[in-house]
């Protein structure tokens, strides 16, 4: 990506160029605002939600905008780079808020910088919807102005150890003699992941064999992996975000680190599947809040299929989740706005509360804490090169292969 100049950056977003959205039309416009990881460590997740936001912009002017009280308004989005720093992020979500007075906002990428911005989107009255912040402790704060799209971080990885768990058990091996390897980021996302999973392992009696943080940067898991090779667990879990993915199987593979089982998050943000060569991404089980082959559908994008292929067709790759649930949060916002038949913040925020609708990604339906409570999670398994549905069973393109295969009986 070519990445904005070190110096924080803004800019009504390039949709509101591609629509000539000047002062002249601006009463016309309901401008959002988010503070989003256009560098740093969360770079390649900030770009993707920013993408999703934007091609959601798009098809909603497209087709005639939000209408509310009898008048036609199109969306537009400015945008600050947070620079994937937390403090940052709160900074400019109050800039955006005080100086720039936007009314309504996207959320920013990651669990860690969403907990820094709702306190103050909440301290100002100005609702947030937001698609890329899972961390269970958003929804137990009491916020009101605050809504999620997507599924809380504790659901991402859980159903691996319960897969890993099944298989072992069909072929004659019980749950509990099952040795389990853990690596997390220790940030608020991957630790909620671990909840998660350390609940599935305890049910099923598991033993943890390696139980470690990742480095702060992401960049070298050789310890880890090493304790891996020596040890032989049945399942080794990995959750980093999309630097971590990628670094996880690219040192997998050169290490020829051999596990029955491996499941990670944000496997489809880092590409695992393309960018590492034809193999070397294959086996590796991965939770997903979202996938192009479910039946979803509503009549903005069509069904998921028509979004992967409208994104892809516009900015060159397959859409990660972390684009699909940032798009349908332009979704909720029409919906609400539309709804309230207003653009009063706290009429908005009532509406938005209210919420029960179909989309592309999914049904969307908010708990009394903000949280999505109406879409499960999925999980894909890389299989020559492809994302494969292989979990919840009712939507499973491919049945998991397990154990993965050697490294020495790989062609």
């Amino acid at each position: 990506m070519n990445k904005p100049n070190k110096a924080i950056i803004t800019f009504i977003s390039a949709i509101a160029l591609t629509f000539g959205i000047t002062a002249a039309n601006a009463a016309d416009t309901i401008v959002l605002g988010s503070a989003i990881s256009l560098t740093g460590k969360y770079a390649t997740n900030g770009e993707h939600t920013q993408r999703g936001y934007d091609l959601a912009v798009k098809v909603i002017n497209d087709k005639g905008g939000v209408k509310v009280g009898g008048k036609k308004y199109n969306l537009a989005i400015k945008y600050y780079d947070d620079e994937s720093n937390a403090s940052k992020a709160a900074s400019l979500a109050q800039r955006l808020i005080e100086q720039d007075k936007v009314k309504y906002m996207l959320g920013p990428y990651g669990s860690g910088i969403t907990i820094a911005v709702a306190p103050v989107t909440e301290k100002f009255g100005v609702p947030m919807v937001e698609a890329n912040g899972a961390a269970r402790s958003l929804f137990t704060k009491g916020y009101k102005y605050l809504f999620a799209v997507l599924n809380s971080a504790d659901q991402y990885l859980s159903s691996a150890v319960d897969l890993a768990a099944d298989v072992n058990q069909k072929a004659g091996k019980k749950p509990s003699s099952l040795k389990v390897a853990m690596a997390f980021e220790q940030d608020a996302f991957s630790l909620d992941v671990k909840i998660g999973v350390m609940e599935r392992i305890k049910h099923h009696g598991m033993k943890i064999v390696i139980d470690d943080a990742l480095p702060k940067e992401l960049n070298d898991m050789t310890a880890t992996l090493q304790k891996v090779k020596a040890l032989k667990p049945d399942l080794l879990i990995i959750s980093g975000h999309s630097k971590g993915a990628m670094t996880g199987i690219k040192q997998i593979t050169d290490l020829k680190v051999d596990v029955p089982l491996i499941a990670m998050t944000h496997c489809d943000a880092a590409s695992i599947n393309t960018k590492l060569g034809k193999g070397n991404g294959d086996y590796v089980l991965c939770g997903s809040q979202w996938h192009k082959s479910l039946s979803y559908k509503d009549s903005y994008f069509g069904s998921a299929s028509d979004y992967a292929k409208l994104f892809e067709k516009t900015y060159k790759y397959d859409p990660p989740y972390q684009a699909a649930e940032s798009s349908a949060a332009l979704l909720v916002f029409k919906d609400a706005f539309e709804r309230a038949n207003s653009l009063d913040q706290k009429k908005v925020r009532d509406a938005l509360a209210k919420t029960d609708m179909m989309t592309f990604y999914g049904g969307i339906k908010f708990n009394a804490g903000g949280q999505n409570t109406s879409k499960p999670m999925v999980m894909f398994q890389v299989q020559n090169g492809e994302n494969a549905v292989v979990a919840p069973v009712k939507w499973a393109q491919a049945k998991l292969i397990w154990p993965a295969p050697k490294w020495a009986d790989r062609k």
